[in-house]
């Protein structure tokens, strides 16, 4: 295969958190996605890989929880805290973060480091969000309490101030030049949030009716708009579990093999990838870990990989 990839620098940094979950299994998600030869295969592509290790999470046996509308607050605040200076330092590196996940709360950590690099040098980070689900739920909205529900809330200003101001200051992003792709299950009380919001909003219908191509034209246009780049959140959940079926909450009628794998082709077409976060691959749910090595495809995909 060629590729369109220059000599890059990645690091990856895994986040083995399931704290943000009811589901147990998904922190093994970031060894699940090494397994099937990530870093091999991106220096194939042409990158400079280095893979940091895993951020510290306690695992929920050893924890009390003693915030119900927003489960273990302290802990996930505290990890996202340490992962948003890990991908902080990575970009002072002039390299590009590759965060592997552990529950979707870690995006808080992720989105927080993008935004306090570029915020000191006066420029704002597009997003692009492939999920089934929102993640626009706050405290007073949740019907479980999880917080990996919580985070695209959160990095918009929205939610527990823990979460909000990690790095000192909210909102983190700017609505306007953000996008969620593929949902498709919504919580009753965060349909308000996300009508609310500003974000551009791409139903599966939307994908059904128009075509991925299209959405992710408009989606492009949106998250590059006068922004330093765009940072990719991956959710496995975003692509149908006849494809992914390793996922913490499986929802069907999502993306096909090949829309989520021309999704992420487009990103790579566009040239402006600045981070990249895959998250919610559950082992324990997969079978022969089938959504760890779509993961690793896909990643290929929005990096540079290319047919022919």
């Amino acid at each position: 295969m060629n590729t369109t990839a220059s000599k890059e620098h990645i690091r990856i940094i895994g986040v083995p958190m399931d704290l943000g979950a009811d589901r147990r299994g998904v922190d093994m998600g970031p060894s699940a996605i090494r397994m099937a030869d990530l870093q091999k295969r991106l220096v194939q592509l042409g990158y400079e890989v280095i893979d940091r290790g895993d951020v510290p999470v306690p695992i929920p046996e050893v924890l009390s929880m003693t915030h119900p509308r927003a489960k273990y607050l302290p802990e996930v605040t505290q990890a996202n805290q340490r992962l948003a200076d890990h991908v902080e330092a990575i970009f002072d590196e002039g390299a590009i973060p590759l965060v592997l996940g552990g529950d979707q709360s870690i995006s808080v950590g992720t989105i927080a480091g993008a935004a306090s690099f570029y915020r000191q040098r006066g420029q704002n980070v597009g997003v692009i969000w492939f999920d089934a689900h929102a993640d626009m739920n706050t405290p007073e909205t949740t019907p479980s309490g999880n917080i990996h529900g919580m985070p695209y809330a959160a990095s918009l200003g929205m939610g527990p101030r823990e979460l909000t101001h990690l790095k000192g200051f909210a909102p983190k992003l700017d609505p306007h030049v953000c996008a969620l792709i593929g949902v498709r299950s919504i919580d009753d009380l965060e349909r308000e949030n996300v009508r609310s919001s500003g974000l551009r909003v791409f139903t599966m219908r939307d994908i059904d009716e128009r075509g991925i191509r299209a959405v992710m034209e408009e989606a492009i246009a949106v998250a590059t708009r006068g922004t330093a780049g765009l940072l990719v959140s991956l959710d496995m959940d975003f692509i149908d579990p006849t494809y992914a079926p390793g996922v913490g909450t499986p929802v069907v009628g999502g993306a096909t093999y090949r829309e989520a794998h021309l999704a992420m082709e487009m990103i790579a077409d566009s040239h402006r990838l600045i981070a990249m976060e895959v998250v919610e691959v559950n082992p324990i749910l997969d079978m022969r870990n089938q959504t760890g090595a779509l993961a690793v495809e896909l990643i290929l995909s929005a990096f540079g990989q290319r047919i022919l």
